[in-house]
């Protein structure tokens, strides 16, 4: 991981830029015939697109070839990873399309979650002093934390390895030396209690079953429901949940809002929702997964303990 984080400093140190679209809008753009090929920086690192010798600078093609991310088919090139950027922050993730089983999405929803969870910090009454990010990908919304937070204690959890290796590479770009990424599935693998609990699971219904995009069970939002469930047994007083999730609606109906309204009965939290935006992936309703759905909506739970309990 040496050699991509000397990668990450070295793109940094140009001021490289790219916020990351949907895959839909990268496949439209990248369909163009003027963006068949790389030109430059954003294009190899952001967009995904096939490059050849004397596009990049010497030293970063020495370093991607070190870092073991440069793909090579004869004179045709392409880079094993992107690099994102939010915050002033630079993140590495999988490259375009994100096909693996250990593929580390980082889109849209990252920005969303990313900016729920700094909103939650920059209000809170109290200061964080111990927070996890459950599923934390590439690392984003732990760092989002840390650099609001510089003397808490931030848990970064996957059970990707990967993940967590970009997510170490990622804490170091941005110096948030209290991010801990960890190896585990939910909670299971860390002990203690939080001040914060934030989270951004997979919640699409995927009939490939991928791991960074199927969120379990027939409507998606299986792993949501566990993470609440994880959520009501580890927050301390005054801790809260920001779950940044998402549902086909069917009918009106938000099953995802129902189901967790069942599982937050009894818990004692107290809990809002709220759609973040009420119409996304399109395309997907296409499909036959979504035939059932009028829309997909990607929503925010925020649950707390109250203090005095």
């Amino acid at each position: 991981m040496t050699m991509l984080l000397r990668l990450g400093a070295a793109l940094k140190a140009t001021g490289y830029e790219f916020t990351t679209v949907t895959p839909a809008t990268h496949e439209r753009v990248n369909r163009r015939p003027e963006n068949a090929n790389a030109t430059d920086l954003r294009g190899v690192f952001g967009w995904s697109r096939p490059f050849g010798p004397g596009v990049l600078p010497v030293e970063i093609v020495e370093l991607m070839d070190a870092a073991g991310v440069l793909e090579r088919d004869g004179d045709v090139w392409r880079s094993r990873v992107r690099f994102s950027t939010y915050d002033g922050e630079l993140f590495v993730h999988s490259a375009y399309p994100t096909a693996g089983k250990d593929s580390v999405f980082f889109g849209p929803d990252t920005y969303r979650m990313a900016d729920a969870a700094a909103g939650h910090v920059r209000t809170r009454r109290r200061p964080v002093r111990r927070a996890v990010d459950v599923g934390c990908g590439t690392g984003a919304g732990a760092i989002t934390v840390a650099k609001r937070a510089p003397g808490a204690e931030v848990f970064a959890v996957d059970i990707n390895d990967t993940a967590l290796d970009f997510t170490r590479v990622n804490a170091a770009l941005a110096d948030t030396r209290g991010v801990r990424p960890c190896h585990s599935n939910l909670l299971k693998d860390i002990d203690g209690t939080f001040d914060l609990i934030i989270s951004n699971p997979p919640f699409m219904i995927d009939p490939a079953g991928r791991a960074y995009r199927d969120g379990g069970g027939e409507s998606g939002h299986e792993l949501s429901l566990s993470i609440i469930d994880a959520a009501a047994e580890r927050l301390d007083p005054g801790g809260t949940l920001v779950l940044f999730s998402g549902a086909g609606i069917v009918d009106g109906v938000d099953p995802l809002r129902a189901a967790a309204a069942e599982r937050l009965a009894g818990t004692g939290l107290t809990w809002s929702y709220r759609e973040v935006d009420p119409d996304v992936y399109d395309e997907e309703l296409d499909g036959e997964a979504y035939r059932h759905a009028e829309r997909i909506a990607v929503v925010v739970l925020t649950a707390s303990r109250p203090e005095w309990t």
